[in-house]
């Protein structure tokens, strides 16, 4: 089995021997691997949906590794705080993420378990709903995969709440020097400026044009900086 250049990223960033749990585990091709390559000593595969956990308990069975548990349940509601050292949740919109973060009150008892976030859409609500509630991002590292960039960070709970530039929330701690970064930062750069661009002659909405406008033109800067 060969992962996608995406799933590589994040099998790279889980430390040796940890317990992971990885949430929306679809085809468990992440926990195969990270058995398989004895990364992890352990793997909790949860997915909300029956049939991806079935697929999935298929290819585990397969694969004719052990130590990988799977379990129906929505996030992380069926996992306990002793169980999962590292918590992998990926191929998710940001808005649902930022959910099962903010309901997993055992994400912010010391020690703060690692999350290794992929964020699919609304990276912005993500990095925003991190910082609001306590976590800091250690690292980001943007990925291209299939004409599409995504960006996988990792993060833990310190307990400060930090308010963050606008421009954070869309491109966080992404490295610009790096082709994929730039890339990253790019696209976000485009969807701030496409929004700006529909509403830019809407007297009603002049406060969200602003915010679009000034918020591209950071990361534009931004941009320039990183090529001298």
């Amino acid at each position: 089995m060969t992962l996608t250049k995406r799933l590589s990223l994040i099998a790279s960033l889980v430390p040796d021997n940890s317990n992971v749990c990885d949430v929306g585990t679809d085809h468990a091709y992440l926990p195969i691997m990270l058995m398989k390559s004895r990364k992890a000593r352990r793997v909790i595969a949860t997915d909300i949906r029956p049939l991806p956990l079935e697929n999935a308990r298929k290819n585990i069975a397969l694969s004719g590794v052990v130590g990988i548990e799977t379990r129906l349940c929505d996030g992380l509601s069926s996992v306990e705080k002793s169980e999962a050292d590292t918590v992998v949740i990926a191929g998710i919109g940001g808005e649902v993420i930022s959910g099962i973060i903010t309901r997993t009150n055992w994400l912010k008892a010391s020690p703060s378990p690692l999350l290794i976030l992929q964020p699919t859409t609304s990276p912005e609500i993500l990095r925003r709903c991190l910082y609001e509630n306590g976590f800091e991002i250690s690292d980001e590292t943007a990925v291209e995969e299939n004409g599409k960039i995504y960006t996988v960070m990792r993060a833990a709970h310190t307990g400060e709440k930090i308010c963050c530039p606008d421009w954070f929330y869309y491109i966080g701690k992404t490295d610009l020097s790096s082709c994929d970064g730039r890339l990253y930062a790019e696209k976000q750069y485009n969807r701030l400026f496409s929004c700006a661009t529909a509403l830019q002659n809407l007297p009603d909405k002049k406060a969200e044009y602003e915010f679009y406008a000034d918020t591209a033109a950071q990361i534009g800067n931004l941009l320039n900086k990183s090529e001298n």
